[in-house]
């Protein structure tokens, strides 16, 4: 617009000073009459800067339109009800105590997140730590979410723009949004502002503590074998385990072996389709061959939900399966 405005003044001015050279045109009255080229060119130019004006006006309305319609003066027409919304799946399992900054240790780590619905799926998510303080970057699986507001929908149609989370776009052309973190372990209302049906929906998502790395955690938030200082000996101590279709366990109490600071955990489960399980990266097989199968893997975390891996053979094809064991240090006794 700018470039036609500067050609249009050249063309004036070209026009002017070639009727100027010719001599002004005399009225009857003697009065030299106003050039008609210039005014000609004058009004043009006023004609282009008006519509430069509208055109530049038009990029503002286009590039706030968006967050104004994700805020409405009627916040219940821009929040998806439950009919246009697919099965809400449920994040927060049983026995999960929310995990706060200040029992992480600062530092960048990758972190799992779980999502109340399949249509707002997280790729990945680093968490960052400081003084307490928790945020992620979450990359998103889509493209399809404008803004994220961490609340209700209700709540977002009704904030104000400056609260709305913006995607920021990658290098690869992926999305993603920074958000903060009140705690792991615990459901996080996030309503994100879809492109396509222009509302916003309500979403839960949960960062899991068990993701971390054990020494992602503050002195004294884990027990660890250190801490419970046990001599070398056999005891029992009870387990739970969680994942799966629910069905299987492993036998509580559960043996654990201490020799020369070493633990061993005797992971005995209820079926005898399990033919190998992995723990920290490393494969372990059965040290049975008849009955149930039965694991010696290591162990160095009380009192807190370690994710492991179990092979089963019970399918049509053998699948790995993730499951979480934790073992109670407060019932933790001497062998008979």
């Amino acid at each position: 617009m700018k470039n036609r405005i500067a050609a249009i003044l050249v063309t004036a001015v070209i026009t002017a000073a070639m009727i100027s050279g010719c001599g002004q045109t005399e009225t009857q009255t003697g009065q030299t009459a106003p050039n008609e080229a210039e005014e000609s060119a004058d009004k043009a130019v006023e004609e282009a800067a008006a519509a430069e004006a509208v055109s530049e006006q038009t990029k503002t309305d286009t590039s706030s339109n968006t967050a104004a319609t994700a805020k409405d003066s009627d916040p219940a027409s821009k929040v998806a009800d439950k009919s246009e919304m697919i099965e809400i799946e449920e994040v927060v399992e049983d026995g999960m105590v929310p995990v706060t900054g200040n029992q992480i240790k600062d530092g960048v780590y990758p972190v799992s997140v779980s999502s109340s619905s399949s249509m707002f799926r997280i790729e990945s998510a680093q968490l960052t730590v400081q003084d307490g303080s928790m945020s992620a970057v979450m990359t998103m699986g889509g493209t399809g979410y404008l803004y994220l507001y961490m609340g209700t929908g209700e709540e977002a149609a009704a904030a104000s723009e400056e609260d709305f989370i913006p995607y920021e776009e990658t290098e690869e052309g992926t999305h993603t949004f920074t958000v903060p973190v009140e705690a792991l372990d615990q459901g996080i209302a996030c309503a994100a502002f879809s492109k396509k049906k222009e509302k916003w929906y309500d979403r839960t998502i949960l960062f899991r503590a068990d993701s971390l790395p054990a020494d992602a955690f503050a002195d004294g938030y884990l027990t660890t074998l250190e801490d419970l200082d046990l001599t070398d000996g056999s005891y029992t101590v009870e387990a739970s385990l969680q994942g799966g279709s629910g069905r299987a366990s492993i036998d509580s109490p559960a043996a654990l072996t201490i020799s020369n600071g070493n633990c061993t955990l005797t992971a005995a489960w209820s079926s005898p389709n399990y033919d190998y399980m992995i723990v920290d990266g490393e494969k372990y097989l059965p040290v049975n061959t008849e009955g149930n199968s039965v694991f010696e893997i290591p162990w160095s975390v009380f009192d807190a939900p370690v994710t492991v891996l179990a092979d089963t053979t019970a399918m049509s094809q053998p699948h790995e399966i993730e499951y979480k064991i934790r073992l109670d240090s407060s019932t933790l006794q001497k062998a008979e």
